[in-house]
């Protein structure tokens, strides 16, 4: 079985279920792991690529779905039922402390630190715009390149560019000046 996405995709276009496999198995992981870093709970990031995969085939099925780019297509509906996901359940205040000790060897304080670290920069996260927050999580955590990300956004270079910069000095004013990036 060919692991070429253009030709898994056209294979897949046919239910071919040899294709639709390969397309889970190639890209369920890495959903996954996208939906888990927006999210932090293991349920609704299985939940949410379990969806993805669904409209995916809903999307084939009444003729629909990627031309092209299969990957980007797939990041892209993750990254919509995320975005909804934060429309329907607005970030819990949260009072975070800024005087924690820190320890030279690891031990359950510096485990508790990073894992408040992480919900520290995952709820920052849901304060910056979606397209800022889409573009930093696909260049940072993901390793794409800014031509991928563009291509997977339908904007251009420039445009990613742009989102990245605003996206990194909105993130450094809210985790390091504790500001709130919203207007107003």
């Amino acid at each position: 079985m060919s692991s070429n996405p253009e030709k898994l995709l056209q294979q897949a276009r046919t239910f071919d279920q040899e294709a639709l496999a390969r397309i889970y198995d190639l890209y369920s992981d890495a959903l996954y792991a996208y939906a888990y870093k927006h999210v932090g709970t293991a349920q609704v990031a299985e939940d949410l690529m379990a969806e993805t995969f669904r409209r995916f085939l809903t999307a084939l099925e009444h003729g629909g779905g990627p031309q092209d780019h299969l990957r980007a297509y797939l990041y892209r509906i993750t990254h919509n039922l995320i975005t909804d996901l934060y429309r329907r359940e607005p970030p819990p205040a949260q009072e975070l402390d800024e005087d924690r000790l820190v320890e030279d060897s690891p031990g359950p304080s510096s485990i508790l630190d990073e894992k408040q670290g992480s919900e520290r920069v995952r709820q920052a996260l849901r304060l910056i715009t979606p397209d800022q927050r889409q573009v930093l999580t696909l260049k940072y955590l993901e390793g794409w390149s800014s031509t991928e990300i563009a291509q997977t956004m339908g904007k251009s270079l420039g445009s990613v560019k742009a989102l990245q910069h605003r996206g990194v000095a909105a993130l450094q004013r809210i985790l390091l000046e504790g500001e709130d990036p919203s207007p107003g």
